[in-house]
């Protein structure tokens, strides 16, 4: 199993769980951060340190959002690792407010 980032990363981007993450397995667009389920050692560092809680493990995942799996395992091949913590994008504390968190 490994630990998947949803949709509530989209446009906040905070990046704290990058700095928990001890084998660096966050990969970064413009937009979010995805996990790389081949590097994810499941140690679930990142799951409280997600401010908007986008990060869940993969068993967690409900039906209706399992497309997330795949969704990180490509992007992950795609865009590059992220080793340290990032600014959160311009409107992320309005995101995370709307998101109730």
């Amino acid at each position: 199993m490994t630990h998947v980032v949803t949709d509530n990363c989209r446009g906040c981007r905070y990046t704290d769980c990058v700095a928990s993450c001890p084998v660096a397995c966050f990969h970064v667009n413009e937009a979010r951060v995805y996990i790389d389920p081949v590097t994810c050692i499941d140690c679930s560092a990142c799951i409280p340190a997600c401010p908007v809680h986008a990060i869940v493990e993969e068993f967690d995942l409900p039906d209706d959002q399992q497309y997330w799996i795949g969704i990180n395992a490509e992007a992950a091949q795609r865009y590059p690792r992220l080793r340290s913590k990032l600014p959160a994008l311009d409107g992320a504390d309005e995101r995370r407010r709307s998101l109730g968190y």
